[in-house]
């Protein structure tokens, strides 16, 4: 059995200031027209489907023009929820476009519950995780603390006791929408952190054939049978490097797995560049980038005059402008954004403790913070589910 493996699509999210609709449109078309080139047998997505859980009404329009050209194929599809997605929302109809071939998969309850596809070799059973917000989905697996691990770990069992009870040879493949120890992250994924844990080991999918990943936004394998399509398209600078594909994974008679990268068509290339903004004007290295969506990072001491507007003569593409002057690590001048970078909300939190009372936090004390962060961070998402 042919897969196509993608997720992250993010639709109706922006690039910086860029309306990035007419790329997700582009992608969409390539989706369609890879599957039927490509004679796939289903296409999987794994969640974050849109950008918010109140998506616009462009990006309503796009999905419905999506799932009609799918089921125009006769190509089976079967998707998740991430945890961008309004899980309920998503979820609305479901039943009823089942009919047509595509299987939305958005209530934890029902994740031993799959979607049964053949090919001449027999059955494989499609399982769907949507994202599992640990404080959300505890009772419903009987966790005692709410953690992604545990969760995800519990929903697994229930899979793996399924596919117990089905026809010997019966093969698998589990949808998930979760951070797995050992992937890349960039800027643009949603934290997801519980207890100041996000990770979770790719051995929770132990016992299926193909564990199709989304959430970072990344293309990778982390084992033969575990690998994140990542998103495809660009959606933070973060990713400049990134090579933006889906999978397309044959499933054997026996399980086992070949995979190929299928690029996405991109719209512009994306580039980093950093130095003076004289240099960065006349450095003829630098040419290649002219056409490309640019993040300037200026180096210059003093704050230039004007200098987006003088970027964007030789780069008209600049999207971004950061301002790092070189300077010592203990100079006063060194900028609040600076000493802050690459710290988590937990890190500054206890940076302040140290700076007004002179001593860090205790491990009860972090345990409090740690808490507090964790129940913010799931009252948000609690908020965007009710919205």
């Amino acid at each position: 059995m042919r897969l196509l493996h993608t997720s992250d699509w993010h639709l109706g999210r922006s690039f910086h200031r860029v309306n990035m609709l007419d790329a997700q449109a582009a992608f969409i078309g390539h989706l369609v027209r890879t599957a039927r080139e490509r004679e796939v047998d289903a296409v999987v997505v794994s969640g974050d489907v849109y950008d918010r859980a109140v998506p616009p009404l462009a990006a309503v329009e796009l999905f419905d023009d999506a799932l009609h050209r799918l089921a125009d194929l006769g190509v089976p599809t079967v998707m998740i929820s991430g945890n961008h997605d309004s899980a309920r929302r998503l979820g609305v109809g479901a039943g009823l476009i089942d009919r047509a071939g595509i299987h939305l998969r958005t209530d934890p309850s029902a994740c031993a519950e799959p979607v049964i596809l053949a090919d001449p070799h027999g059955d494989v059973a499609f399982y769907g995780l949507p994202y599992l917000e640990p404080a959300l989905v505890k009772d419903e697996f009987g966790v005692a603390k709410a953690g992604h691990e545990a969760v995800i770990g519990a929903a697994m069992d229930r899979v793996r006791a399924d596919l117990a009870t089905r026809a010997p040879g019966t093969r698998s493949v589990v949808l998930a929408h979760a951070f797995v120890t050992g992937g890349r992250i960039s800027d643009s994924e949603r934290d997801i952190t519980v207890g100041g844990v996000a990770a979770v080991p790719s051995a929770v999918f132990d016992g299926v054939d193909y564990a199709a990943l989304g959430h970072l936004h990344g293309s990778q394998t982390l084992d033969t049978r575990v690998r994140y399509s990542g998103s495809p398209l660009p959606y933070s600078f973060s990713e400049a490097d990134h090579r933006k594909s889906m999978w397309l994974v044959d499933l054997g008679a026996d399980g086992d797995i070949t995979a190929e990268r299928v690029d996405c068509p991109v719209p512009r290339a994306l580039a980093r560049i950093r130095g003076s903004l004289d240099d960065l004007l006349a450095d003829p290295g630098l040419a290649r980038h002219e056409d490309a969506w640019v993040e300037a990072t200026l180096t210059d001491a003093v704050r230039p005059d004007d200098p987006m507007a003088r970027l964007c003569e030789r780069f008209p593409h600049t999207l971004s402008l950061v301002f790092d002057p070189e300077r010592a690590p203990d100079d006063p001048d060194v900028s609040y954004a600076q000493r802050l970078r690459g710290r988590s909300d937990q890190q500054i939190a206890e940076d302040f403790v140290v700076h007004v009372r002179g001593a860090g936090p205790d491990a009860q004390e972090q345990a409090v913070l740690r808490s507090a962060f964790d129940s913010v961070r799931t009252d948000e998402t609690l908020h965007e589910v009710a919205r």
